[in-house]
């Protein structure tokens, strides 16, 4: 996959998406947010394949992951609407839904997403961040909720914001204009591991080795399954549940992994 905002590695059965606009210490585009939707959709449409993609790695070039979203894109939608469209849609409300489409469709792969922090993580950036399965952070990263104190709102982040630390911490980062270094992040769950600069491929191994064991499969029924629980009662979803784990139970993923245990060796999805 070849790009103009990103970089797509692939190794193995992960994806590495680099945000690649150093100059504005990544922030993201409207150009960015197509090619990250684009890599994404392509990557989930190898699932089931014997060369399937099963995590994404998200990361941003030259020591920062991303300064939230591009002023220029902004500014145009702006003058877009102050010159009014004939066809009676909202230039700014589109933008924002865009980055909205974004984050949702992270928040919702079937693949593991992982999050690596550094630098800046401030606006879009902080909503990336916020639907990552796993986020590392290093000792440099730098959190900012900037939007109420530039007297606009974080309107496709709050929803985001207030899964990930509920709402109490998602109130008071928006409306002090949250700051915070990756030790707070970590405090407030935020982030879940902070490491030195020095060890964070170290951790992106560690972790990317615990995901690799799980079945692929499972994984994603998991995910799912977890993303209605955040939002229904415990007792509204224990026939779908039940119905969920015999699926699996009686798939050919639960055979190999069960034959494995018994037999005391790797299931035949982690990597050799």
């Amino acid at each position: 996959m070849t790009f103009e905002t990103i970089i797509a590695r692939r190794q193995g059965p992960a994806l590495e998406l680099t945000l690649n606009r150093p100059e504005s210490r990544n922030a993201m585009s409207l150009a960015m947010v197509a090619e990250l939707q684009q890599a994404l959709a392509q990557a989930e449409q190898t699932v089931g394949s014997d060369d399937a993609v099963r995590v994404v790695v998200l990361r941003g070039a030259a020591g920062h992951f991303c300064s939230g979203g591009d002023l220029k894109d902004m500014a145009a939608a702006r003058m877009r609407a102050m010159q009014g469209g004939a066809d009676g849609t909202d230039p700014i409300a589109e933008v924002n839904a865009r980055f909205g489409h974004l984050c949702a469709a992270f928040a919702n792969s079937p693949l593991a997403i992982v999050a690596l922090l550094e630098g800046t993580v401030m606006g879009g950036g902080f909503g990336l961040a916020c639907v990552a399965d796993v986020a590392i952070a290093t000792e440099t990263a730098s959190f900012r909720l900037p939007e109420t104190s530039l007297g606009v709102v974080p309107a496709q982040i709050a929803p985001f914001l207030v899964e990930r630390l509920g709402y109490s911490q998602a109130k008071r980062l928006a409306v002090t204009g949250g700051r915070l270094d990756a030790a707070a992040a970590l405090r407030i769950g935020l982030v879940h591991q902070q490491v030195d600069s020095g060890q964070l491929q170290a951790a992106l191994e560690a972790v990317l080795a615990d995901i690799l064991a799980c079945g692929p499969g499972a994984l994603a029924a998991t995910k799912a399954l977890m993303a209605k629980a955040r939002l229904q009662a415990p007792a509204s979803l224990i026939d779908e549940a039940a119905a969920v784990f015999s699926r699996a139970a009686q798939g050919p993923e639960a055979m190999e992994g069960m034959g494995a245990f018994l037999q005391k060796r790797k299931p035949n999805w982690v990597p050799g």
